[in-house]
């Protein structure tokens, strides 16, 4: 069942709990402001192998936080979150990782099509992950897996929306030397302020940035979010300041960074999802 007493957050927290560790080796060379993944930065969870395909993302993909996935009426939680960062006031954003598909390159200039679309309405997605039925809770990322040229370039990305229409969003700039880690948020580019993304069909950049390099795109949901004023000092977030945020079966969760400098910072984080 939900948890919906406190008697049931404090039993949950002394015996129905899957123990979560985050620890991740710091991204240099990333953008104030601009998210960050740590999909693949070193450390645990696992660096899974960078994206080609375009599939849906469960708790049993490597890279994820693991837990043991319950069966509805049954649900899980973030508890309890301990965190530090090696910078001061880089934000750790938990978030379920939907979807993702990669094998883009930054040196094609013709519409790039490769491992795409990635579309949430033909992936099987279960509703409780996706949120409000009109996508309006997903947040869509280009993610950066190889570092890409310095030649000012930029990228058309054709999309679906959720009533099923198809556009282009406004051109969104990968120039300039995109690294490893980044994540452009896509969803301030719609063209449309009345519709959600629900796929990506395709992409073409205006010109070569002079690296292959290598991108993709991801579909994520946040969760929770935790944020430190002192580097280095572990900050204890308990149920109340977390939200209680419920964590959907199956659920990918794997941690982003929105950085306040141009550093993911070295990430260390305990914690426990509980079982209602």
């Amino acid at each position: 069942m939900a948890i919906s007493t406190v008697d049931g957050i404090v039993s949950g927290l002394g015996s129905g709990y899957a123990k979560f560790i985050i620890d991740k080796a710091s991204l240099a060379n990333q953008v104030a402001g601009r998210m960050v993944s740590l999909w693949r930065a070193s450390g645990v969870p696992a660096i899974p192998a960078a994206p080609t395909t375009a599939v849906q993302l469960t708790n049993g993909a490597i890279g994820c936080i693991p837990f043991t996935s319950q069966t509805l009426p049954a649900r899980s939680y973030i508890g309890f979150a301990d965190y530090s960062n090696s910078v001061a006031g880089n934000a750790l954003v938990f978030c379920d990782r939907l979807a993702n598909q990669g094998g883009l390159s930054f040196n094609i200039t013709t519409a790039q099509t490769t491992n795409l679309p990635l579309n949430l309405s033909s992936l099987g997605i279960v509703s409780d992950r996706i949120g409000a039925t009109n996508f309006s809770e997903i947040q869509w990322y280009l993610e950066v897996y190889t570092d890409g040229g310095a030649t000012a370039s930029n990228a058309t990305i054709g999309v679906i929306y959720d009533d099923n229409s198809s556009g282009n969003l406004n051109v969104v700039a990968v120039g300039g030397t995109l690294r490893a880690g980044q994540c452009i948020h896509l969803n301030p580019f719609k063209l449309n302020n009345g519709l959600y993304i629900k796929g990506i069909t395709g992409v073409t950049l205006s010109a070569a940035t002079g690296a292959v390099g290598a991108f993709g795109f991801t579909a994520v949901r946040e969760l929770a979010n935790c944020s430190n004023d002192v580097a280095q000092k572990r900050e204890n977030f308990d149920w109340a300041k977390l939200g209680l945020p419920e964590i959907p079966a199956g659920a990918c969760v794997f941690p982003m960074i929105y950085p306040v400098s141009t550093s993911s910072g070295v990430v260390k984080s305990n914690g426990k999802i509980i079982y209602g």
